[in-house]
């Protein structure tokens, strides 16, 4: 019977984890640091007017309860003080908060950014998010690299649906939104793995529309762009098989890897196996899982727009062994 009674308890701590991988109330960057300070500016007004108005009502409470053949209280219609205070007290409340609020405001939303900012262009498909350095000549998807301790411009473009761009560590949601050209910048300031999310509803898969930011030392951040803009290695054994079944194989239309082919609509792979999840991140990225994905993706992700490939057990095997070794 403890046990029951301790299990929701249990379940209850669990999920009050301060620094959580899509915790809001962690910061990684300048710009989720000001949101929080105006966090802490609204939660310490409330805990105080809380306070203040709990131990008024306690002593009101105790100061005037009911007592056995009291005589009726005296009747008071207006109270001049009274009104004034509770004009101006609740007036100056609303001014302190409103001040750091519109600074934050106008900080968060500006378009300038210093002179040396890394420029990343992010674009929100269904339900993919694709990462283009426009300055660097890298593309890559999900897995957003960020060094530290520089400033990043954020340019957020929808090519289909309307999304929303929200990496809570690093700071505040903002729409992608088809014609629109919306921005963010931001500077992280920890090096860490940051878990993100769309957060406007765009169809069928929404809810798996994840994504990954990390942020590194600025000299892991080049060694990553170094990969990046490296050739794949040409592979051997059953992953030069699973290469020819690629080139074979409807994956030519729709996905990108350097040397091999040149589609559009769907991620690009020129580096798919130096990534860490797969399908927007929801699963790791193992042999295994991407056999998996590439023969039956509705399984593994409800929704995506990928086709089933009619691929054999053993041809999906060639196919991740191939896309893993993509590093």
């Amino acid at each position: 019977m403890a046990r029951v009674a301790l299990a929701p308890l249990i379940l209850l701590a669990g999920g009050c984890a301060w620094d959580g991988p899509m915790s809001s109330i962690t910061s990684a960057s300048d710009f989720s640091r000001a949101i929080l300070h105006v966090y802490a500016i609204i939660t310490w007004a409330t805990a105080i007017i809380g306070l203040i108005v709990f131990v008024a009502l306690a002593y009101i409470l105790v100061r005037f309860r009911a007592r056995p053949d009291a005589p009726p209280p005296s009747q008071v219609r207006g109270h001049t003080l009274l009104e004034l205070g509770w004009t101006i007290g609740p007036a100056l409340v609303l001014l302190m908060i409103a001040i750091p609020t519109i600074q934050v405001i106008f900080r968060t939303e500006t378009t300038a950014a210093p002179q040396g900012a890394l420029q990343v262009t992010v674009r929100g498909w269904q339900w993919w998010w694709e990462f283009r350095y426009p300055d660097l000549g890298v593309v890559t998807a999900n897995e957003l690299h960020l060094p530290v301790g520089r400033t990043v411009v954020l340019h957020l473009e929808g090519p289909d649906v309307i999304h929303s761009f929200w990496v809570p560590h690093l700071g505040g949601k903002r729409d992608v939104v088809p014609g629109r050209n919306n921005r963010i910048v931001l500077t992280p300031d920890r090096a860490g793995e940051h878990w993100g999310q769309c957060a406007e509803f765009c169809g069928a898969s929404h809810a798996n529309m994840g994504m990954r930011v990390i942020t590194e030392p600025a000299a892991e951040f080049d060694a990553w762009v170094t990969r990046q803009k490296a050739d794949p290695v040409e592979p051997s054994g059953l992953a030069a098989d699973g290469k020819a079944v690629f080139a074979k194989s409807a994956c030519v239309g729709c996905h990108t890897i350097a040397g091999v082919s040149a589609g559009g609509l769907g991620p690009n792979l020129s580096h798919f196996g130096g990534r860490a999840t797969l399908a927007a991140g929801m699963w790791p990225n193992t042999p295994d899982n991407v056999a998996a994905w590439v023969r039956d993706p509705q399984r593994l992700k409800p929704g995506a727009k990928m086709p089933e490939l009619g691929l054999t057990e053993d041809q999906a095997k060639a196919l991740a062994a191939y896309l893993t070794g993509l590093k």
